[in-house]
C-alpha cells in the first residue's frame, strides 16, 4: 500500500460518499483527506497544479466498460500511475428519514448507476428514473432540498454522510459489478515515495503506444510482448486527436517494467512503435 503522509489531500470525482471515496480508503487508509471534485479533469488538473498530493480515478467498470475520458486524461497529464485496486459496486435506493418507499415518486442518480439497476425499475414501473451527475451527489441533493418523493442511489457510506435513510439494498441488477480504480501521483512525488509492496506481490505495467496504420502494425507490435511470454490482461483503442482514423493503443500487461524481459519487449516495441509512453508500474490489486 502506498505510504499516507500528514498532509496529503487526494482528489476523487463525485461528492463525499462516492464510490471513488471508498477506493480511496481501500489505497490509503481511512483517514485519508479527500478533496471531492466535480469532473474528471478537475482531478487530473489539481494534481499537475500542484492542489492535492494525489488522484484517484475510475478506469473501467465490470458491466459499464472503460471510462474513456480518464484515458485521455492519462495521456494529456502524464501523472503517473502508482496503485489500483477494485471496489465491488453496490447499489441502494436511500431516502430522507422519514421517507417510505411507497411515497417514492422520482429516482435520481449516474446514469450508469441507474443503468445497472434496470431490473428494479421494471418491477417497479411507477419509479421515473432521473439522471444526476453522481451517486452521492444525488442523495446530498435529495436531502438538501427536503424531497419526500425522491430517492437516490448510491453506496451505503453516502446514507451515513448525509443522515439519509436506506430502502432497498443491493438493487444492480448484477452482482459481480466490480469498478477498478488508479493512484495517481507527480513524477517527482512518486520518486521519492515508492510503492512498498511484498516480495511475492505480481506486478502489472500501462503504456501507450502509436504505430503507422499499416497492415500488421498492431500484430508485430504486440509479438514484442508475446515472444517473451509476458501475459497482456487489457488493450484498450482511442482516437489519436488530429489524424481520422488513426489510434492510441493502450496496454496492460504483468511485469515490472525494470525487469529484464520487459525491457527487451519495450525496446522491441519502441523499434515499431511511432510512439510509446510507460503511464505507471505498480503492484496488481486484489
Amino acid at each position: 500500500m502506498p505510504k499516507k503522509t500528514a498532509k496529503e489531500l487526494i482528489g476523487f470525482q463525485g461528492a463525499l460518499g462516492a464510490f471513488s471515496q471508498e477506493a480511496t480508503r481501500r489505497l490509503l487508509g481511512p483517514d485519508a483527506e479527500v478533496l471531492p471534485c466535480e469532473r474528471f479533469e478537475d482531478i487530473f488538473r489539481n494534481l499537475k497544479e500542484g492542489r492535492t498530493t494525489g488522484a484517484v480515478v475510475p478506469i473501467e467498470n465490470t458491466l459499464a466498460g472503460s471510462v474513456h475520458e480518464n484515458y485521455d486524461h492519462l495521456q494529456n497529464f502524464e501523472l503517473p500511475i502508482v496503485a489500483e485496486t477494485s471496489v465491488r459496486i453496490v447499489h441502494n435506493l436511500i431516502a430522507r428519514p422519514g421517507v417510505a418507499f411507497g411515497k417514492i415518486r422520482r429516482v435520481y442518480s449516474h446514469p450508469v448507476a441507474l443503468n445497472q439497476c434496470l431490473d428494479f425499475f421494471a418491477a417497479n414501473p411507477q419509479l421515473e428514473r432521473i439522471p444526476f451527475y453522481d451517486t452521492a451527489g444525488s442523495v446530498k441533493m435529495i436531502v438538501e432540498e427536503g424531497l419526500d418523493d425522491a430517492a437516490g442511489i448510491a453506496s451505503s457510506v453516502a446514507a451515513e454522510i448525509y443522515g439519509a435513510r436506506i430502502l432497498r439494498r443491493s438493487i444492480e441488477s448484477d452482482r459481480q459489478n466490480f469498478t477498478r480504480f488508479f493512484l495517481l501521483r507527480k513524477p517527482a512525488y512518486a520518486k521519492r515515495h515508492p510503492v512498498e509492496a511484498a516480495p511475492s506481490a505480481v506486478w502489472k505495467t500501462t503504456l501507450v503506444f502509436g504505430t503507422r496504420n499499416t497492415p500488421g502494425a498492431l500484430f508485430r507490435a504486440l509479438s514484442a510482448f508475446a515472444l517473451r511470454d509476458i501475459s497482456l490482461t487489457k488493450i484498450e483503442s482511442r482516437p489519436l486527436r488530429g489524424r481520422p482514423w488513426e489510434y492510441l493503443f493502450y496496454l496492460d500487461f504483468l511485469g515490472r517494467v525494470d525487469s529484464p524481459n520487459v525491457q527487451n519487449a519495450l525496446n522491441h516495441l519502441r523499434e515499431l512503435a511511432d510512439f510509446l509512453r510507460v503511464l505507471g508500474c505498480y503492484p496488481k490489486g486484489a
